[in-house]
């Protein structure tokens, strides 16, 4: 079946368990796992940051087989920034370094009480003295961890300072350039004093059936290989998506209060690759290597190096803070990585205050719109809680809740969590997508703004909420299996194929059917997770920011445009229709019966949440 090694740091002990049949059937792997171990080992009321919170590190069925895209990790941890559940999925091999060290899972409980990092070293895992690496960037340590190890090819996850300093959206590092950014379990990691985890291993992946893998990756190697859009990804990647974004009202520009940035085209994927790009590099087993290399070439930033920038990076810390150019953006990319920070959140939080500054909301902030000095000092001063960086490092909602008034309003999260970056007032499918991902604001379970445009961007037909539902499960799917959806979403690789893998190499006959509604079960159980934690949970908190309600556009293409309070509540509640959930979006007691979730029945009615 597997195997989890569990880490108790407080005693300074580990114990290797067999994975069980229910882990593997009902919940395949990567988040499954995750959330299925969350709901069982951390309580209700759990401080995030305490030693009775947990951290899985978890791969997939799929981690490390020859398929393309193959090499995601998936962390789960109740987060900081939202107070509920939360992942994040990291691409490069560390996934596959820890299957092929003989582990599937780690659990990390209780807390060190000095820095320490952890070593799975082919079968055997130790928790090994971190003191000289406390404080080091997360790109530096990987480099002096690998030194130490003598093995440039060990696979590491770090943290930065940020992580150290528990700023609650402090993301986690490997393989240099790859972040799980989203939901703070950066700062989980900081709070238990580790400082890493290095994994390497020799071990084959046991495989059911070699040929009939070699049969399915035949033919998803050449699908990606024959496809046109793969090679402008090699040559762009997500950076291509900043004049598309543009082009259809979708760009954050300053603090989302706009959506058409008129610096575009100083930011664009053309201008990063004809000025700053100087290479490619993709992750385990890749058809579609998108990931950038960049280097500034001239200027006060000349020789900044980073892997990077993705469009969410460019959008939020460059058009969302307004800076001038791709030169900026590298720098602030760079930055943010050694300090270990999201640079989603860190975006928004930074654009959230230089706006409260201006509205006269919020005091210390020297940064402006455009000020690159003053947005990387104010960046600095939150990694390390410096002044006004105190607050800041709490995340949006939290600051806005303490300002109150008009910065509750201007907020830009849902949660908890900051939205990443596609401004939704005129795409409703992915106010919805925002508004119901299970994590806070983030697009990667439903990237839905595709199928406004192709739809309509006026409307909140049905057909949208149930879009909506499917790509959740589809693109959840993939963070349990554990792979890359990017093969699926832009080059269109068929999902059957991906049946006929898991079959070759699980044994397991499952349809995609039964993949999806495992899908669909661990959706369901991450909202019982929410109401076991918020008892008092409804359909308000499914609402993206008011501002999105209340603003239009003030200029492109969609200027006038705002969502319609009243058709968003019609699509929410035709949302949880197709969901089997309530009208205050709580699952029913015959939904979670169907998913076979009817444990969650009994602890939440003990709380008040009386399901029908």
């Amino acid at each position: 079946m597997g195997r989890i090694a569990r880490i108790d740091l407080t005693k300074r002990e580990v114990k290797v368990q067999e994975l069980t049949e229910e882990l593997v059937k009902l919940y395949i792997g990567g988040r499954g796992w995750g959330a299925k171990l969350l709901w069982d080992e951390v309580p209700r009321g759990v401080d995030p940051l305490s030693p009775q919170n947990k951290v899985v590190v978890a791969t997939g069925p799929l981690t490390g087989v020859y398929f393309p895209s193959t090499g995601k990790t998936t962390l789960c941890s109740k987060s900081p920034l939202t107070g509920s559940y939360g992942d994040s999925n990291v691409g490069g091999r560390f996934g596959v370094e820890l299957k092929q060290a003989g582990f599937d899972a780690l659990i990390i409980e209780g807390v060190s009480d000095k820095p320490v990092y952890i070593l799975v070293d082919d079968g055997r895992v130790s928790i090994e003295k971190a003191d000289h690496l406390w404080s080091m960037g997360s790109i530096e340590v990987e480099e002096e961890l690998k030194k130490e190890l003598k093995d440039r090819y060990a696979s590491c996850l770090t943290i930065g300072p940020a992580g150290e300093n528990l700023v609650h959206f402090a993301c986690v590092t490997s393989d240099y350039g790859r972040q799980a950014g989203r939901t703070g379990i950066g700062a989980v990691l900081g709070s238990k004093r580790v400082k890493a985890i290095v994994a390497r291993g020799f071990r084959d992946i046991p495989i059911f059936n070699v040929d009939a893998l070699l049969q399915v990756a035949q033919k998803a190697f050449r699908y990606c290989f024959n496809s046109e859009a793969q090679k402008m990804w090699i040559k762009q990647g997500t950076m291509q998506l900043i004049l598309w974004s543009n082009e259809n009202s979708a760009l954050p520009t300053r603090n989302m209060s706009e959506a058409v940035y008129e610096g575009a085209h100083k930011i664009s994927g053309d201008v990063m690759e004809s000025e700053v790009k100087v290479g490619n590099h993709g992750c385990f087993c890749c058809a579609m290597p998108c990931g950038q290399i960049t280097k500034v070439r001239r200027g006060r930033f000349a020789g900044v190096f980073v892997e990077g920038p993705e469009y969410e990076t460019a959008a939020m810390i460059g058009s969302n803070c307004a800076l001038n150019g791709i030169d900026e953006v590298v720098k602030l990319n760079r930055l943010c990585d050694e300090l270990g920070l999201d640079t989603i959140s860190t975006g928004s939080v930074v654009a959230f205050a230089i706006e409260c500054r201006r509205k006269g909301l919020l005091k210390g902030v020297e940064a402006d719109y455009g000020d690159v000095d003053g947005v990387i000092k104010l960046i600095e001063d939150i990694a390390y809680k410096r002044g006004v960086g105190k607050l800041l490092a709490q995340g949006t909602k939290k600051v806005a809740e303490q300002l109150g008034g008009e910065a509750l309003k201007i907020a830009m999260q849902v949660k908890g969590l900051e939205i990443s970056a596609y401004e939704s007032r005129a795409a409703p499918a992915m106010a919805l997508a925002y508004g119901t991902c299970d994590i806070g604001a983030h697009h990667n379970r439903a990237w839905a703004i595709t199928y406004d445009i192709k739809v309509g961007r006026s409307l909140y037909t049905p057909d949208k909420a149930k879009w909506v539902v499917y790509l959740q499960h589809v693109r959840s799917l993939f963070d349990m299996l554990t792979c890359c959806r990017l093969p699926w979403v832009e080059l269109s690789l068929p999902l059957e194929l991906y049946e006929e893998l898991y079959r070759a190499v699980t044994g397991m006959d499952y349809k995609l059917e039964d993949l999806l509604k495992a899908a669909e079960r661990v959706y369901n159980l991450t909202r019982c997770l929410w109401l076991r934690e918020y008892p008092h949970m409804d359909r308000s908190w499914d609402y993206p920011p008011p501002r999105w309600f209340e603003e239009p556009l003030p200029s492109g293409p969609f200027k006038g445009v705002k969502l319609d309070k009243q058709e968003y509540t019609k699509l929410l509640l035709e949302y949880y229709r197709v969901r089997g959930w309530d009208e205050l979006g709580r699952p029913t007691r015959k939904k979670l019966e169907e998913l076979e979730l009817g444990f969650v029945v009994s602890e939440l009615k003990r709380l008040g949440v009386d399901l029908k």
